[in-house]
């Protein structure tokens, strides 16, 4: 890989919905917290979640507590939840995104993952996908205090990279992590697996799949 800072841009990727299908695992690890703790689910609860650090979540969307304590113990039962769902059924990278990281790769482009999700989620999924070695750098929830919309994970992700904010690509599949990137000052691509394009109309190039880009294609936003 070429030095970072030599690089035409960088390349920031959400994770879950951009990089693998894991809307059904989150899911279900909801409703079995849920079921744990006998506490109600608000219809349409994860779709407002999308995106949304677990300390948005427990308290503003689901409203089961404010109290500092335990929406942290609820959050860390939840992403264990979700990491024994991951190894029941497997987890699987989305069509098109191996194609993808290898055009990067075989262009210079550095690669990192700025999440929402808990740094154990990812290494689990990683290690099961097998896709680490494309990923340079790594931000995931414990990393910064304000989630998405807040711009805060993509700017530590640029900086790990060595690259400015607005020389960087986001690759994202939630509205709020879009609104993040253009905070931040840098360049979209919506994914449209969780929401349709027509909701994405925010992002500068949306596909359904990441192998529907060219690496000219997203250099040529920075022309």
């Amino acid at each position: 890989m070429s030095n970072p800072s030599s690089a035409k841009w960088g390349a920031l990727f959400d994770w879950d919905g951009v990089i693998i299908d894991s809307s059904t695992h989150h899911e279900e690890s909801w409703e079995r917290l849920a079921r744990e703790i006998a506490k109600p689910l608000p219809e349409g609860h994860f779709k407002m979640s999308f995106g949304r650090k677990n300390e948005f979540i427990i308290p503003e969307i689901l409203d089961w507590t404010k109290e500092e304590t335990r929406i942290r113990e609820l959050s860390l039962r939840k992403e264990a939840l979700y990491r024994e769902v991951v190894a029941e059924r497997g987890v699987e990278p989305l069509p098109g995104v191996r194609t993808w990281l290898d055009r990067l790769r075989e262009a210079g482009i550095p690669c990192a993952i700025g999440s929402s999700t808990h740094l154990a989620n990812i290494q689990l999924s990683l290690g099961m996908i097998g896709l680490g070695e494309y990923f340079s750098a790594m931000v995931t929830s414990e990393d910064v205090k304000h989630g998405k919309p807040h711009p805060d994970v993509f700017l530590t992700a640029a900086a790990k990279l060595g690259a400015e904010p607005t020389r960087c690509v986001v690759f994202e599949d939630a509205l709020v992590g879009i609104q993040a990137a253009r905070a931040g000052g840098m360049k979209v691509v919506g994914v449209a697996t969780t929401h349709p394009p027509e909701e994405l109309a925010m992002a500068d190039v949306v596909v359904h799949r990441l192998d529907e880009l060219q690496v000219a294609q997203l250099t040529a936003l920075f022309a």
